[in-house]
């Protein structure tokens, strides 16, 4: 009585109403205090730590504390986690963790704590279960093995059951963390070629120009992309070229996805697709952009190796079937358009073309050369001599010399007085004609000692003399000159063949009947230049000719017969 009176004198009745809450508050904190500190088998509460908060509403909010959590589930390893979705929205998926999904009456807001089990509750708020997604979405692609994901126990089982929707099933988080390890790129984009090389569950769909790659939804997920377009001929960066060849499509889809084919052919060994399109019309290019690169491709597999081509034109096929047998032992399949479906363990998409150099290898890059690659034509074709031939040796032997003669542009108009001055020198001439890839040409090639021709594809033929051989270039007028030392003088010296040139002059082209004497055509080819690709290659390369000045070239033919003194 004596403290009431005292209290009515300090407080008023509602101060007094107010301090007495607060003296309640702080003695059910003590008691809670007490229980914690001397009771710690009254459970869960000493490790879950959980900021409540009440509103208008009267709901239950909780949010859960990492550290917390984290050693429930250390110490729980093999107790059940309940997670207890509030509202009809709350879908979420725990990873490899003993996992049971009640979805409650959302009317309720309440959860149950049995044992150590962790709740979360999604109340109504949508906010709550993006931030959920998100998070689990970024623990799966932590690449960090020493620390595990939270709730997560290799030994654990996972077992969903929603009432309300169906979920997918679980999948073990420590896949998912493996899976999620970061590897080299599936595809490699490089300055002249992209390729994918690829190993697992492949099938090849050639009727939609399609490469599928059996993966896991959980790779699919992981994966930055999903899909590369590959157009596999090795001259990227030439429209023209690229735009006559196939594009493909190499895919990630997962076992279950009704995109997926059927396999009506499985196939042992792997494979390599690469197109016969862009310039493979012309001879030069179907080495630099298709031969060389399937060399630097294929030849790992020792003819392991089973050959795809798209833009397949069986002439181009058969001209180069003896170079496809000596490196794969298989029968090369024309891909496109087919209705079966091809699988495959292994294969290359496009070709490897490491270099911007024409008709060249680096070694430095790559297990090969183009010694290595000469080699293997030697052996593909059965060529004999390897070099050479060095005059002042005791056989006496005379240098034998082929000339290139062309039949339609760029060709030599009086053959006869090159071969007559030719063999005043001591050379045995061999006039080769219409000399692309067949079989009896290559070895009178490489039979040879020097080779002679104006600039153009026929000149490729290079590729069969013997090491040490000669190569005499001659350089129609139109400004020519970079695409001579681009296509044959740089290659010819990568081969150990020495080199020589020789650019006409005017009076030596066809041109000068073609156009007055003053003509821009004659005087000036960087004007024509000016004027684009077609209008320097329909005058310079399609409509000139070469009639030799055989008195002025014979010193050219004179410096060929020293460099075989060396």
């Amino acid at each position: 009585m004596k403290y009431q009176t005292l209290l009515a004198r300090s407080f008023s009745k509602h101060e007094q109403k107010k301090l007495g809450y607060w003296a309640l508050l702080a003695c059910l904190f003590i008691a809670l205090s007490f229980f914690i500190n001397f009771k710690p088998f009254m459970g869960p509460l000493s490790v879950l730590n959980l900021r409540l908060s009440t509103g208008e509403d009267e709901k239950l909010h909780l949010f859960d504390d990492t550290d917390s959590s984290l050693q429930i589930a250390k110490e729980t390893i093999n107790s059940t986690s309940i997670v207890n979705d509030g509202s009809s929205h709350g879908e979420a998926e725990i990873m490899s963790s003993a996992l049971t999904v009640n979805d409650t009456d959302s009317s309720h807001g309440e959860s149950e704590i049995r044992d150590t089990e962790i709740i979360v509750n999604n109340a109504t708020s949508r906010s709550q279960e993006v931030v959920f997604k998100e998070s689990l979405a970024q623990n799966m692609k932590t690449n960090d093995s020493s620390n595990p994901p939270q709730f997560v126990n290799e030994k654990d089982t996972s077992m969903v059951n929603n009432t309300n929707s169906s979920l997918p099933e679980a999948t073990d988080a420590s896949a998912g963390t493996k899976n999620s390890t970061v590897e080299p790129p599936l595809c490699t984009f490089m300055g002249r070629s992209d390729f994918c090389e690829i190993k697992g569950d492949i099938r090849i769909d050639g009727n939609s120009s399609t490469v599928f790659i059996v993966s896991s939804e959980i790779d699919i997920l992981a994966a930055e992309n999903t899909s590369w377009c590959i157009r596999p001929y090795a001259r990227k960066g030439d429209q023209a070229a690229m735009d006559a060849v196939r594009e493909w499509t190499v895919k990630l889809v997962a076992g279950a996805s009704h995109i997926l084919p059927q396999c009506t052919q499985n196939h042992s060994v792997p494979a390599i697709l690469f197109s016969a399109g862009g310039y493979s019309g012309n001879h030069f290019h179907s080495f630099a952009d298709i031969i060389v690169p399937l060399f630097l491709t294929s030849r790992p597999y020792n003819g392991d190796v089973q050959f795809l081509i798209t833009n397949g034109l069986t002439a181009w096929i058969s001209k180069f079937k003896t170079l496809m047998k000596a490196l794969s032992r298989y029968q090369p399949i024309s891909i496109d358009y087919r209705q079966d479906i091809h699988c495959y363990d292994s294969m290359t998409v496009g070709l490897i073309r490491r270099t911007s150099k024409e008709l060249s290898i680096d070694p430095s890059n790559s297990p090969y050369s183009m010694k290595d690659f000469r080699k293997f034509l030697r052996s593909s074709y059965s060529l004999k001599r390897t070099t050479a031939i060095k005059i002042g040796n005791v056989s006496r032997k005379r240098p034998r010399l082929v000339i290139i003669s062309r039949k339609r542009s760029r060709a030599f108009t009086n053959v006869g007085e090159i071969v007559s001055m030719a063999k005043r020198l001591g050379f045995r001439v061999v006039v080769a004609v219409g000399i692309l890839g067949r079989i009896r040409i290559c070895k009178d090639i490489n039979s040879c000692d020097v080779m002679m021709g104006v600039h153009g594809a026929g000149l490729t033929n290079m590729v069969f003399l013997p090491e040490k051989a000669v190569l005499v270039q001659v350089i129609p007028i139109g400004g020519t000159e970079w695409l001579s030392k681009t296509y044959f003088e740089e290659p010819a010296k990568d081969m150990n063949i020495r080199y020589l040139d020789y650019k006409i002059r005017v009076e030596e082209s066809s041109l000068i009947h073609q156009y007055p004497a003053d003509h821009v055509v004659l005087r000036d080819p960087s004007a024509v230049w000016k004027q684009g690709w077609s209008a320097v290659q329909s005058i310079y390369l399609s409509k000139q000719n070469v009639t030799l000045d055989v008195n002025r070239f014979r010193p050219t033919l004179v410096k060929a017969l020293e460099l075989l003194h060396q």
